[in-house]
């Protein structure tokens, strides 16, 4: 992201004169992924794949920051100020790894980590373990919470499915760790596979998906869906696709809406892979000047409506990292009222519960 790589080079500038250079690039080279030449070879089979990157299937919007909007922008990220940190600790929830797979529930990690479970198999979704988003160890967005369980504590999963590449959503040392502890293949947007591949996870275990491709897990279907965003590890930009995922199962289905703008790709998704009976969306990070890439809570509300009739729905991409200069809780504060003013139902559950829509309630826990 464009903001990742101010508040990289900003952070990385601040440490020279204390002699920490070292230190901020770490595992930085690594963290890059492949190269372009290296990606190119499976992205230029897609039509959305255009004079060497993706492209959204709708035009950019008129929305822009001036340059003294964006200097400001970055420095309120950067700086931080009253409210976008949580006044006390996150409360967490130790999972418990004996149980066995649910017809459909889900257990958010935070940020948009998550473990959803339908008809008895299980997906995780975008996982991000590292204490920081970023292509360093040492600067970056750094975690507002620790994660509720150790990557190793996690039960065998059937499926990891990658919305794009960016660090809070694609994050190395969580790849390789899971290609060790875990069987499971990586579903990934046409491009990542290349990232996977220079991380040594083996090839057998990547499948590369266009939008509306599918592949099957046993009796699951994993389909990328469109999403409404841009890729990008730090100066390369679309070079790799992004996308959302639908997962269906021969009783139940689950949306992972991943990071993404609205888009009218939604009430497709919804016609052609819908109703779904459970989403999980993002409702943070957000800023007037970003509406192709963010969604709000509002936006969130009504592309949940979009893809659903009546399921439940799980906001993701807040409270784990800080990214945009709102106040901390305030997207799932607007998310409640939204989702009242439009009958849609929630949960909110602490990071580490695990959910089930039958039995699911709302739980104020940050205003504690």
């Amino acid at each position: 992201m464009i903001r990742e790589a101010v508040r990289f080079i900003g952070g990385t500038a601040a440490l020279i004169g204390g002699g920490w250079v070292l230190r901020a690039v770490q595992g930085a080279p690594e963290a890059l992924g492949a190269s372009p030449v290296e990606i190119d070879t499976v992205a230029r089979r897609s039509p959305h794949y255009r004079d060497g990157v993706f492209v959204n299937m709708e035009p950019a919007s008129e929305a822009s920051l001036t340059r003294q909007e964006q200097f400001i922008l970055a420095r309120d990220v950067i700086g931080g100020g009253s409210g976008q940190h949580p006044a006390t600790p996150v409360p967490l929830v130790t999972p418990d790894p004996s149980l066995t797979a649910a017809e459909l529930a889900a257990t958010w990690y935070g940020h948009s980590s998550a473990l959803i479970e339908v008809d008895g198999y299980r997906i995780l979704a975008d996982p991000v373990w590292s204490d920081r988003c970023s292509p360093s160890r040492a600067v970056g967005p750094q975690r507002l919470h620790p994660v509720p369980a150790a990557l190793e504590a996690l039960p065998a999963v059937d499926a990891v499915i990658i919305s794009h590449d960016h660090y809070d959503h694609l994050d190395v040392d969580t790849i390789k760790q899971l290609a060790l502890t875990q069987r499971a293949k990586f579903y990934v947007p046409l491009g990542i596979g290349a990232h996977l591949r220079a991380w040594h996870v083996p090839k057998d275990r990547i499948v590369e998906l266009d939008w509306n491709e599918s592949a099957h897990v046993g009796e699951l279907e994993l389909v990328c869906t469109p999403a409404r965003h841009f890729s990008g590890r730090f100066l390369t930009r679309n070079v790799t696709l992004w996308s959302s995922w639908a997962i269906i199962g021969p009783r139940h289905r689950a949306f992972f809406g991943g990071d993404t703008g609205y888009t009218k790709s939604f009430a497709d998704i919804g016609a052609d892979y819908g109703p779904f009976d459970l989403t999980l969306m993002p409702i943070g990070a957000y800023h007037p000047g970003w509406p192709d890439i963010h969604m709000n809570p509002e936006d969130a509300v009504r592309a949940h409506r979009d893809v659903s009739d009546a399921g439940l729905l799980l906001p993701i991409h807040w409270a784990t990292f800080r990214l945009a200069p709102h106040p901390w809780a305030e997207p799932v504060e607007r998310l409640l009222t939204a989702a009242e003013g439009d009958g849609v139902r929630v949960v909110t559950p602490k990071p580490g519960l695990r959910v089930e829509p039958a039995t699911a309630e709302l739980d104020p826990w940050w205003r504690a």
